[in-house]
């Protein structure tokens, strides 16, 4: 929150993508989430060197910008307009100038100048003109950042139009300025403090990171959440017994019990290990039902899911046939109460070797890494964090209602990631935990599916130094 931190990350990749048994560890790949936890730490990203020092320079030599609104003065038309490309496609914006402002720049400008934005003085443009028109924009209350172009026409006005940028940069009040300085020569030393560029889409690629980092640092932090009603001793006594045995995967009542410790709403279920269990166990629950294969399969993939049964015959045959075709790969079945409607979403967490534990939301369903709709942050999470990754993931925007379907209970979803950060903070022995889908339904939410793998927690090696 106090000094800027620029980084270029090498190895964008996916050769050494990390292999997982889970959608959220095959989801996390270094690359994917690089971009994801420095925007939420604050931290910079560039590609590559060249822009690493475009926007050090920036950062070095100017006040962060106070919003995204843009003013260009510049003596071409062409290389405006290619700013105003760029800065649009960047999200910057290019305001209209206010009337007051434009009638200011009326008075000494030549009838054939423009003074929309970008100001384009044209080619006969003089040092007092860019002194004049800079000052101006900087006066407009409705521009936050001044980008100035200037192409040299003779040396004699490259000098003295410098120098002008130069003096201005001094008296900029608080705001924001650039240049650049198309010189075959190279931008002059006596631009400084003004940061030039060569190209403009160089200026702007630097003034959007610059921006984006300077509305991080105005963003609230946000709180991590503190529920009362964890079963604490219940979360531990399932993590320990799993630790006894050697860790790995939960079984699916150990999972249950596991999220309902957390407070984490999951779909009715029971476990069963034959076919007359199956059916006793759907009656009690009420039709319509699941039944989930359980074993060392992907349940999806093997076809050992049966959705919608609507009664006993159903039941029974949808498990004998299960049991026959899947045979000792099959060890017993899951019968779970079926929710209709809502939205399904993903919420995980897996340890990354790097970066610790993170908590992912995003689309969830079978095609989840096929759409790759995710974010991913850093544990733990705050509130702000839930809010950034909701907005973050397109598929969110289902969940206001979509071509006539209710709309969703939000606030549950927000709950469940809060609640699953937390658990992640009583249980480090979670490596990796799915819950996919969650059915985010218009009063409340449920987790369909979920799995949670339990492993010993390894010494984090120390920080590898250089020393040169």
């Amino acid at each position: 929150k106090k000094k800027p931190i620029v980084a270029v990350k090498a190895g964008r990749s996916t050769a050494g993508a990390r292999a997982a048994s889970s959608h959220t560890g095959a989801l996390a790949t270094s690359d994917v989430i690089v971009d994801d936890l420095f925007r939420q730490s604050g931290i910079i990203r560039t590609q590559t060197l060249e822009e690493l020092f475009d926007v050090a320079a920036l950062l070095a030599n100017q006040p962060l910008p106070v919003g995204r609104r843009v003013g260009i003065v510049t003596n071409a038309g062409g290389p405006g307009i290619l700013a105003s490309d760029a800065l649009e496609a960047n999200g910057l914006e290019i305001p209209q100038l206010s009337e007051e402002t434009r009638a200011r720049l009326s008075e000494y400008l030549p009838a054939a100048a423009s003074v929309g934005n970008p100001v384009d003085m044209i080619a006969s443009a003089s040092a007092d003109d860019y002194r004049r028109s800079i000052n101006i924009l900087r006066d407009d209350p409705d521009i936050d950042v001044v980008l100035v172009i200037y192409i040299p026409v003779t040396a004699t006005d490259a000098a003295l139009v410098s120098e002008a940028i130069r003096e201005c940069g001094n008296d900029m009040q608080g705001k924001t300025m650039l240049a650049t300085f198309m010189s075959v020569h190279g931008t002059p030393s006596a631009l400084a403090p003004v940061p030039s560029f060569r190209f403009p889409e160089r200026a702007v690629a630097a003034l959007a990171r610059a921006t984006k980092y300077a509305e991080w640092r105005r963003s609230p932090i946000g709180t991590v959440g503190k529920f009362e009603d964890f079963d604490r001793a219940s979360m531990r006594a399932i993590v320990e017994r799993k630790l006894g045995g050697g860790g790995g995967w939960l079984d699916a009542h150990e999972t249950q019990l596991m999220l309902q410790a957390a407070g984490i709403p999951t779909a009715a279920m029971e476990s069963v290990s034959n076919v007359y269990d199956a059916v006793a166990a759907s009656m009690r629950m009420g039709f319509p039902v699941v039944v989930k294969a359980e074993g060392p399969l992907h349940k999806t993939e093997s076809g050992g899911v049966k959705l919608g049964l609507q009664d006993e015959r159903e039941v029974r045959e949808a498990y004998l046939e299960m049991a026959g075709r899947l045979g000792e790969e099959m060890t017993g079945a899951t019968i779970q109460k079926m929710i209709g409607g809502g939205v399904e979403v993903m919420v995980g967490a897996v340890a990354d070797p790097i970066f610790g534990h993170l908590v992912v939301y995003g689309a969830g369903g079978t095609l989840v890494e096929l759409l790759s709709d995710v974010a991913f942050r850093i544990h733990p999470l705050t509130d702000a964090d839930v809010d950034d990754m909701l907005k973050e993931v397109r598929w969110t925007k289902l969940l206001s209602g979509f071509r006539g379907t209710p709309a969703c209970d939000v606030a549950s979803l927000k709950d469940a990631l809060m609640r699953l950060s937390a658990l992640l903070t009583i249980c480090p022995e979670i490596r990796e935990l799915d819950l996919n889908p969650l059915k985010v339904l218009p009063g409340g939410a449920a987790a369909v599916d979920a799995r949670i793998r339990i492993e010993q927690v390894m010494p984090t090696p120390p920080t590898r130094r250089i020393t040169y």
